[in-house]
């Protein structure tokens, strides 16, 4: 890389860390050449010095330890959250997956004396169950974390607190509307929008539920949810749109579908009576993998919209969608030779987009659906903030061989 170039990084950086709109400068930097020609272009197993996904996983998750709670994913803002938003979760969730991966208790004891004053002095941040939001799965999704301590550490006062979320998304309020009460009446959650994100808040939750009771009731219910969805809301290319009135594919949003389906193919248990949720829910991830990979930049990355190739370059996006292949090709789901190339070259991709300190760049703003392309393209870009870390360190955890279906 030319020295010019280095410099002028190194500028940008610095103006990053004394800006209070951190992230609005987006990166020019390329992604280097793969300096291993002699491994297979799909393999990800062997990565150089530094790009390493156990280097960058410990990196990335040493990073959130050092941060503050986010406001909405942003830890730069200049607001204080009220209560855990739903990016700290999936920050955590990934950075216990990643310790666990690579065996590494202390790491993994850390993350659990982060949450230990939620219990006390944070309690107050414990997400409200009778929230007056419309996005209600965003509060409850919390829960996912108590019941991720609780299946490695087994004290009931995680089980006790996750479950008060996991159960909550199936229990209807006293207080329901009308569409709330016809989803509970179908056996879907009342917290059902088909807003293509519930897709990770809902599964994230009940699968957590599945894993730490082993009642099936969970991952059955998770598995009916995302049938329901792909039916509703997939288009015919395999993608979604933001919302029925935003017909825009916006990269994050569809990373939410991608690690969704994800996981839910990933824990569901390989019995008969589960094989017609499996076929249809493979059958729509794999029709959004193969138009993914026609969209794939040059460089390795996907487009804050994925179809517009001009698109600036968004990470968060990009991440989901090279966790949900990398766990993909792992399994045995997708081609290894495609997609394990399209993966490694989005993964040394990403790496281009961090900072010394491990702070992502270009990872969108918090977005309500938007009426035009220009909408999306005028997302403020965020460093550091925890959508784009979390699916990072997923990604890690993802290379790191633990990602492996039940």
């Amino acid at each position: 890389m030319k020295v010019s170039v280095l410099i002028t990084g190194f500028f940008l950086a610095g103006v990053l860390l004394i800006s209070c709109s951190k992230g609005n400068v987006d990166s020019k930097t390329e992604p280097k050449p793969d300096p291993k020609p002699d491994i297979p272009a799909y393999d990800l197993e062997n990565f150089p010095a530094g790009s390493r996904p156990e280097e960058v996983g410990i990196k990335l998750t040493e990073r959130f330890l050092q941060t503050k709670h986010s406001y909405w994913g942003n830890i730069y803002s200049q607001y204080t959250a009220d209560h855990i938003t739903y990016p700290d979760v999936c920050a955590w969730l990934g950075a216990f997956w990643f310790a666990k991966s690579i065996k590494n208790d202390e790491l993994y004891n850390q993350l659990v004396n982060r949450f230990e004053p939620l219990f006390t002095t944070e309690k107050h941040l414990q997400p409200n169950l009778n929230t007056t939001a419309d996005n209600k799965v965003d509060y409850y999704v919390f829960g996912a974390v108590p019941l991720e301590i609780y299946s490695r550490k087994k004290e009931s006062r995680y089980k006790d607190l996750g479950m008060k979320y996991a159960d909550g998304q199936w229990t209807l309020p006293s207080k329901a509307t009308q569409s709330q009460k016809d989803w509970h009446n179908d056996g879907y959650s009342w917290q059902t929008r088909l807003w293509i994100d519930d897709m990770f808040m809902i599964t994230a939750l009940q699968a957590q539920a599945y894993l730490a009771t082993g009642d099936e009731k969970y991952i059955e219910r998770t598995a009916r949810e995302m049938v329901l969805y792909l039916n509703r809301l997939q288009r015919v290319n395999g993608l979604f749109y933001h919302a029925p009135e935003a017909p825009f594919f916006w990269a994050r949003g569809d990373g939410w579908m991608a690690v969704g389906m994800t996981e839910v193919l990933r824990i569901l248990p390989k019995k008969p009576q589960y094989d017609a949720y499996r076929e249809r829910i493979m059958k729509g991830y794999q029709d959004m993998m193969s138009t993914l990979t026609m969209y794939q930049a040059s460089d390795g990355m996907w487009g804050q919209l994925i179809d517009n190739m001009s698109s600036w370059r968004e990470t968060s996006g990009s991440a989901m969608f090279t966790y949900a292949m990398i766990t993909g090709v792992k399994n045995g789901w997708l081609n290894k030779e495609k997609y394990g190339a399209v993966a490694r070259k989005a993964w040394l991709a990403l790496q281009t987009f961090l900072e010394t300190n491990y702070d992502i760049r270009n990872v969108c703003e918090g977005t309500g659906a938007g009426n035009s392309t220009q909408y999306y393209l005028n997302r403020r870009k965020w460093t550091g903030d925890y959508h784009g870390q979390a699916a990072l360190m997923w990604c890690a955890y993802a290379l790191s061989g633990f990602a492996q279906a039940n």
